[in-house]
């Protein structure tokens, strides 16, 4: 099979199971024999099954970040030939990653690509839900400050007590953030940070009950799912804040609701949600809540990162994989650093 442009060489083959834009399926095509999902227009079993019946199956694949199609033991029995997987997003919980590693497939995400643009977001969400923004905005469109005059006064965010959950490269870059708004900055994580100053609590309830605000920014695994319950909930109390530019699922969304609704607590800054792309209804009405739905890493810079990041690695793969026996693994470190 010759590649495009004549040349007789034949590109790899790469699974792309993602909606993408012009300019990165573009890009992609330049470099590689492109299998689209999307773009096929057939289920996801019948396309994988042609693929795996391809001459030269493809082995790699790119899958988006947290998406609808999940990396499983399913998945790579269907393309046996995968050595190499690589998602578009931050987070692994739509890819096994013990059967990855248990098969030999080396996994890769996004690395740092969107960790400035998602820390700037959670901050916005924050001055937006503190100072009603968007609350304060509709009021004026609406035609309401002549007849009722100005829109109720909000909050500062200057000498909070903002808990972060997750300081990781996300969640560190949100801290050094509010700290230059005199925020007071305390965290959760696995384990404890030596190179911060930060108050470290161990549990979550903990961290709430010392906390004003309360920022989502850790992984979703067994462990950190409903991270944030009712329990916790209560704990940061009527006057706190919610924001999460995590995973939707580290939030127990009914319980979460219902605070709000009663008042438990103060109001909320959500980029994403339990069950996407469905969002409670009752959220619409409230206006202490701000909504986005996965607007924190999309900027046309963090774009093109992205794919340059997801080049580089497919690149660094295939390079490795040339060089080395068919059964050879890339070495996760090596496709991180690009």
């Amino acid at each position: 099979m010759a590649s495009a442009g004549g040349n007789s060489l034949v590109l790899p083959a790469v699974l792309h199971i993602r909606r993408s834009d012009a300019d990165f399926t573009a890009a992609l095509r330049e470099r590689f024999r492109v299998l689209d999902f999307f773009a096929s227009g057939e289920p996801l079993p019948a396309f994988l099954a042609a693929a795996a019946a391809a001459p030269d199956p493809p082995r790699a694949a790119v899958v988006v970040g947290g998406g609808s199609v999940r990396v499983d033991a399913s998945f790579l029995d269907a393309v046996p030939s995968l050595r190499c997987v690589l998602t578009t997003g931050a987070g692994f919980d739509h890819i096994d990653l013990a059967e990855c590693a248990r098969r030999g497939v080396a996994v890769a995400n996004s690395g740092e690509v969107f960790s400035t643009d998602v820390a700037d977001y959670a901050v916005g969400l924050l001055l937006d839900v503190l100072w009603r923004v968007s609350a304060a905005e509709r009021y004026v469109r609406r035609g309401s400050s002549p007849a009722q005059g100005d829109y109720p006064l909000g909050s500062k965010v200057g000498g909070r007590r903002v808990g972060i959950i997750g300081l990781g490269n996300i969640g560190s870059r949100i801290a050094k953030r509010l700290e230059a708004f005199g925020c007071i900055i305390h965290y959760n994580s696995r384990k404890t940070k030596g190179s911060v100053s930060y108050k470290y609590f161990a549990n979550v309830q903990d961290l709430a009950a010392n906390s004003d605000v309360l920022v989502v920014a850790c992984a979703l695994n067994k462990a950190t799912r409903h991270i944030v319950n009712k329990d916790v909930l209560e704990a940061l109390g009527k006057d706190g804040v919610v924001i999460n530019i995590g995973r939707g699922a580290n939030i127990d969304e009914a319980e979460l609701v219902s605070a709000l609704r009663e008042g438990k607590i103060a109001g909320a800054g959500l980029d994403v949600f339990e069950h996407e792309p469905n969002v409670p209804a009752e959220l619409f009405s409230m206006e202490n809540v701000v909504l986005t739905h996965h607007m924190a890493v999309l900027t046309e810079e963090s774009r093109s990162d992205l794919r340059g990041h997801t080049i580089g690695n497919l690149e660094a793969f295939f390079s490795v994989s040339r060089s080395m026996l068919s059964n050879t693994v890339v070495n996760d470190e090596l496709l991180q650093q690009y």
